[in-house]
């Protein structure tokens, strides 16, 4: 079965909304240690270096004496994605450059294949569309596929009230033959083609 990739314009979707700015908190260490809260919080969407600049002011500011060591604490506008203390600053800069670019979309790809350069980069080919349901893909899906057409054309006016499509059944089947990947959110799914 070829993989659904409807022609149909994509539904207008929540994933692009501005508040979805990704940040981090980063603290430092030493003070954690110390029993004291000391970090700041960052902008995800600033490249590497910048924010890398913001930690060692940070760390600078800092009043435990020779405080080096940092971790993520806290973050927020990274929707499904969840970020381990200790992820790279790169690998945050690289993730918050895609959610910045194509909304929380972009999140639900990221916490559905990994960190892995490769696999993110496959995102603009196998994304779907934020929509309702699964079933409402699969029903435009059958509709630009001019399944109606088909029926209309070649089953007897008497029978077509008979005729009938498993719209359900063909959004499982989706499914779970692999061909998509659906993530829940923003009163819907986002979903993804598995190539």
């Amino acid at each position: 079965m070829n993989t659904p990739n409807p022609g149909a314009e994509r539904r207008p979707n929540p994933e692009t909304q501005p508040e979805n700015r990704p940040r981090i908190y980063v603290a430092s260490l030493s003070d954690y240690n110390a029993g004291r809260l000391h970090g700041t919080w960052l902008d995800a969407t600033a490249d590497a270096d910048e924010m890398n600049d913001g930690i060692t002011t940070m760390l600078a500011a800092s009043p435990e004496p020779n405080a080096e060591e940092w971790a993520i604490h806290d973050y927020e506008g990274w929707g499904p994605l969840r970020l381990p203390e200790y992820e790279s600053i790169d690998t945050i800069a690289r993730l918050a450059d895609g959610i910045a670019t194509h909304g929380l979309a972009f999140a639900h790809w990221a916490a559905l294949v990994g960190t892995d350069a490769d696999e993110l980069d496959r995102f603009d080919d196998a994304y779907l569309g934020h929509w309702p349901s699964v079933e409402d893909y699969a029903r435009d899906y059958l509709d630009d596929c001019g399944l109606d057409r088909i029926i209309e054309e070649h089953v007897p006016d008497s029978l077509q009230p008979y005729v009938t499509v498993d719209v359900d059944g063909f959004a499982r089947d989706l499914e779970y033959s692999g061909d998509i990947t659906a993530s829940e959110g923003d009163d819907g799914v986002y979903l993804y083609a598995n190539y």
